[in-house]
């Protein structure tokens, strides 16, 4: 029998994705590991989801839909009507939307997280019926909401700037990195390149290949300043007006040295990052930045914007540019390549600030916002 002294959580977990492709980066990476490290004593956890996994099982009870909610507008309804139904059904005391969405109607106590307002930022990017979903629902779900979680300060802040949501009402649960994240014997690292048909030399992109993500400004500022013998590895799946990416590159006639790998399993990031001379993530906006973390992790120089919440991300171990300016991100990119003093002394720093982020406390401070929902 369950153990009516706890607080049972219902949790969707949807946007959980089955198959191995861009789909597992980002919010399915949140969305799994701080399942993984939720505290059990005082919790019972049931788990909406529609790709069971059997490591689910050790976290909660496992209630798998048939809805085929790989679609939207099919995970929509079910968000609206199945599942309050269930969680009134199992008589749970609150409901945790993992994706900025909660029922609009539902008696039980409710958690939202939000990830990013890039559509809020950057409408241009979506779809008019999509941005006017996510705006609307996510409008509805932070104001119904008892507790709001967000993934850095910054995006804490967005949410109150653009929904008025108090800020003594959203929470920051940052992402942690992966203990997978972590420097490699050379030897690994020598196969890995000999198997890649590497060059001793690259610069790393890490991210799916979108507006946002800035990658023209990297193009460019790789085609002024990096020497011949240097390559830049772009590494993620294609996304809106990727075209314009690749137009850019055949411009600058640097087809020869850039490297586009598509999506990369989860197993293989590891060994990018520690092959790397460094990581340049060039974006203009992120509700986190992962890959700044990770590569960290692995002891690679990190070149970063300073835009939004990646100076959360990089700390004092990366080096920060204005992301418009082609030039200053020319000149980082020659400092880390051109003085193995600073890139060794980043080395050590990235190593000390990636230690900052664990999945541990993020499941930790999930927990708390449950608890302080149900004291609201």
């Amino acid at each position: 029998m369950p153990n009516l002294t706890k607080l049972r959580v219902g949790i969707n977990a949807h946007l959980l994705s089955g198959e191995a492709s861009y789909r597992r980066a980002g919010i399915h990476q949140y969305i799994a590991q701080t399942l993984r490290h939720l505290p059990q004593d005082d919790f019972e956890y049931t788990i909406f989801t529609r790709h069971s996994e059997t490591w689910l099982n050790a976290v909660g009870t496992v209630v798998k839909s048939r809805w085929p909610t790989e679609g939207r507008l099919a995970r929509i309804a079910w968000e609206q009507s199945a599942w309050p139904w269930l969680a009134a059904r199992r008589k749970l005391d609150l409901l945790h939307g993992m994706a900025f969405a909660t029922p609009w109607f539902s008696a039980r106590t409710a958690v939202v997280t939000v990830y990013d307002l890039s559509f809020m930022h950057y409408p241009q990017a979506f779809p008019t019926a999509q941005r006017w979903y996510l705006t609307n629902q996510t409008r509805q779900s932070c104001r119904q909401a008892k507790r709001i979680i967000a993934i850095s300060e910054s995006g804490r802040q967005d949410i109150h700037h653009f929904f008025g949501a108090p800020l003594e009402k959203i929470d920051v649960a940052y992402p942690g990195v992966d203990g997978v994240y972590q420097p490699l014997s050379s030897a690994g690292i020598a196969a890995f390149r000999q198997r890649e048909g590497l060059p001793k030399r690259f610069i790393l992109h890490v991210g799916t290949l979108q507006p946002r993500k800035n990658i023209p400004t990297l193009i460019e500022a790789f085609a002024q300043v990096a020497p011949p013998d240097v390559n830049l590895v772009l590494a993620g799946g294609k996304g809106w007006l990727f075209d314009e990416i690749w137009d850019r590159v055949t411009a600058l006639g640097a087809q020869d040295r850039v490297r586009f790998t598509g999506y990369v399993p989860d197993d293989d990031l590891p060994l990018w990052y520690n092959a790397a001379s460094l990581l340049v993530f060039p974006s203009v906006y992120e509700g986190f930045g992962m890959p700044v973390v990770e590569a960290m992790a692995c002891g690679t120089p990190v070149v970063a914007s300073n835009a939004s919440s990646i100076p959360e991300a990089a700390g004092e171990a990366g080096l920060l540019f204005n992301p418009q300016d082609v030039a200053e991100l020319g000149d980082r990119i020659t400092a880390v390549l051109q003085n193995p003093s600073l890139a060794a002394t980043m080395r050590e720093k990235g190593l000390r600030q990636a230690k900052r982020f664990s999945w541990q406390q993020t499941g930790e401070q999930t927990a708390k916002t449950y608890r302080r929902a149900m004291r609201d």
